[in-house]
């Protein structure tokens, strides 16, 4: 049996290790040991505690309750903290998903101790370094053993990077990674989580919406909520797009943006003269999948919720300059409006009268599966 370290920080990291620790119980629970472990990067008790228990995750071993701070400080404190950890529990490997500085720590911790670094979403780049998750994600890529991409895309810029070997090295090491293309763990929980969704939440009746009769907008990077002529171009975008369609615009809020919106006057006073822009807590996981199922056309920056719209076959305007998910735009399910008024209401009409398509970028469903498979083979003694 191999013991493995999973590190969890943020909100979807939660979510991805729940495709990961689900293949475990069902199908590798004699192969496989999972210790995990929650930094506290972002962390709210109800809201964690509700993830755990709604998405079916065993409770963290260990918390390091690093909360909110710098980079380097958050970062130094969570690093410190993992060293303790990995010292006293000796896994043979470190799991790791996404780009978060939780997910820069544990590499960090663990390739200064020679312990094997498995990536979990590998490959992805945004080919812009002024975004700290760009930084995150490099490093993890160039000290980890295993490296899995869920997209083609993602694997082609390993290849890139001099990270790909022919034949594939078994064992694996930093120096000599075996990386592989094998598909998405959000597809798998997409898959795994709407029927559960569906039959939980009465969601929808609440808010007063029916199937596609709604638009589902996301904000939350700092480089559009913390910038006021951003957020106010951005949300004219959300109020003309209502206008024009007659869609009720549903956008799941963070107190703290609520509160920036909140004290900006003349944004306020937009949003209730719109009578369109419903201003919501923020969603479950259960909720959000609900609500990317039903909606018509969906409004994020959030790079999970781009792909979870494309999951389930719903157009999507990005408010970013750019995207780590250049399939869903290349393939025109997409379009990159950044925070652009007239950008963001062209986009969105032009989705909803383009015919998609939506190819199987991500995978088959059973990415999680084929992880455990491939630590196995790599970490058994």
């Amino acid at each position: 049996m191999i013991h493995i370290l999973t590190v969890i920080g943020a909100r979807p990291q939660i979510i991805k290790a729940a495709a990961l620790s689900r293949a475990i119980q069902q199908k590798f629970a004699n192969s496989i040991r999972e210790t995990i472990v929650h930094t506290g990067q972002h962390y709210d008790e109800n809201m964690s505690d509700v993830f755990f228990t709604e998405l079916g995750i065993p409770q963290p071993n260990y918390n390091l309750r690093v909360g909110s701070g710098s980079h380097g400080k958050q970062t130094a404190a969570m690093i410190s903290g993992m060293e303790e950890i990995l010292l006293s529990e000796k896994p043979d490997a470190i799991v790791l998903y996404g780009d978060t500085n939780s997910t820069l720590a544990g590499a960090v911790a663990a390739s200064k101790l020679h312990i094997p670094v498995v990536h979990i979403e590998a490959g992805l780049r945004s080919f812009n370094k002024s975004m700290p998750e760009e930084i995150n994600r490099i490093m993890c890529d160039h000290v980890s053993t295993l490296l899995f991409s869920p997209t083609a895309v993602g694997f082609e810029n390993l290849k890139n990077e001099n990270l790909v070997r022919d034949p594939q090295p078994c064992p694996a090491s930093a120096d000599q990674p075996a990386v592989y293309h094998c598909g998405d763990v959000m597809y798998d929980n997409s898959l795994h989580f709407a029927e559960v969704a569906s039959q939980r939440s009465d969601l929808l009746q609440r808010l007063g919406v029916s199937s596609d009769r709604f638009v589902l907008a996301t904000v939350h990077r700092d480089s559009n909520t913390d910038v006021p002529e951003r957020l106010n171009a951005l949300f004219q975008g959300l109020i003309a797009v209502a206008e024009q369609t007659g869609l009720k615009v549903i956008l799941p809020l963070h107190p703290r943006t609520r509160k920036i919106i909140e004290a900006t006057t003349t944004l306020q006073n937009a949003i209730t003269a719109s009578g369109k822009i419903e201003i919501i807590p923020p969603a479950s996981f259960l909720e959000m999948v609900l609500l990317e199922q039903h909606a018509r056309l969906v409004i994020t920056d959030s790079g999970g919720v781009q792909k979870e719209a494309f999951f389930f076959k719903k157009p999507c305007v990005i408010l970013r300059p750019e995207t780590e998910w250049v399939e869903l735009v290349n393939c025109g399910a997409a379009i990159l409006a950044d925070a652009d008024t007239q950008r963001i209401t062209a986009a969105a009409t032009t989705l909803l009268n383009r015919q998609l398509d939506f190819p199987p970028y991500f995978g088959d469903g059973k990415a999680a599966e084929f992880i455990c498979g491939e630590m196995i083979k790599h970490f058994a003694k």
